[in-house]
C-alpha cells in the first residue's frame, strides 16, 4: 500500500489487527538493518498492540509498579510506556544519511506531525520542557499526556516513533510511572470527548507526512527550523 502523501521510496504499512509487541520488534530490528545496508525500502508503519508493557534503555524497575502484562525491552530510548488496542503506533524507519543528520532536529519533526495532526481535530497539544511526549489539557483542567514518543537511531537509521491515545483503557497505564512522569496523568481523544477511530487518524496523520519529511532536511542548528 502507498499513499500519494509519501514518495514512492518510502514504504506505507496501515495494519488493521493487533500485532504482538515481540513481532513488531524483530522485524523493525530487520527492517533497520536492511535498510542501512541499502536492501530495503523505508517505511511508516501504522499499527496497534495488544497490551504490553516496553522497557526503554533508562526504566528503573522502582517504575514498574504492576507487571500485570508482559514487559519487553524495546531498546529504545527513555523508560516505561504501555501500549495496548486503542493507542495509534507510528513506527518510522528512515535513513537520516539521506537527510539533515539531525537526531535532535528528527524528534522535534515527530513531535511537530503530532501535534499538526490533533490540531487537525481541534484538539491543541504541545511540548513541555523536562517532560518527554505530547500534552494537552485534560477534562479536569491539568495537562495530561496524550502522546508518547520514543526513538532508536542505528547507523543513522530510525527506529520506533511515537503513540497517540485515541481510546485505550487507560486504567492500563497505571501499572507504570509513564515515560518516568508520576506528577501528571494520561488522556486520550475519548475522554476529551472525540470519537476517532484508526483509519480516521491514519488519514490525519498521513495529510500532514509531507511537512514532517520536509522537516528532516532543515538541521535544528539553523535558524527557526526547529520553532514550535
Amino acid at each position: 500500500m502507498t499513499s500519494a502523501r509519501l514518495p514512492g521510496t518510502i514504504e506505507l504499512r496501515c495494519e488493521h489487527a493487533l500485532v504482538p509487541y515481540r513481532a513488531a520488534l524483530e522485524q523493525m530490528n530487520a527492517r533497520n538493518a536492511a535498510i542501512a545496508e541499502g536492501a530495503a525500502r523505508e517505511l511508516v508503519w501504522l499499527l496497534e498492540h495488544p497490551p504490553v508493557y516496553t522497557a526503554g534503555t533508562s526504566a528503573p524497575p522502582a517504575e514498574l509498579i504492576d507487571p500485570r502484562f508482559e514487559v519487553v525491552a524495546a531498546g529504545r530510548g527513555g523508560r516505561y510506556t504501555y501500549h495496548g488496542p486503542g493507542q495509534r503506533v507510528c513506527y518510522v524507519l528512515l535513513d537520516l544519511k539521506a537527510r539533515a543528520r539531525d537526531v535532535r532536529g528528527y524528534v522535534h519533526a515527530l513531535e511537530g506531525w503530532m501535534i499538526a495532526a490533533l490540531g487537525d481535530l481541534g484538539v491543541e497539544s504541545f511540548r513541555r520542557e523536562g517532560r518527554i511526549g505530547i500534552w494537552t489539557q485534560d477534562i479536569d483542567g491539568r495537562e495530561a499526556k496524550i502522546g508518547a514518543i520514543g526513538v532508536r537511531i542505528r547507523r543513522w537509521v530510525t527506529m520506533h516513533g511515537f503513540s497517540v491515545n485515541l481510546a485505550p483503557d487507560l486504567a492500563h497505564f497505571s501499572g507504570i510511572v509513564p515515560c518516568g512522569i508520576g506528577e501528571f496523568g494520561v488522556t486520550s481523544l475519548a475522554r476529551l470527548g472525540l470519537t476517532v477511530d484508526s483509519a480516521a487518524w491514519d488519514r490525519l496523520l498521513l495529510a500532514r507526512a509531507g511537512e514532517f519529511l520536509a522537516a528532516l532536511e532543515r538541521p535544528c542548528g539553523v535558524e527557526a527550523a526547529c520553532e514550535t
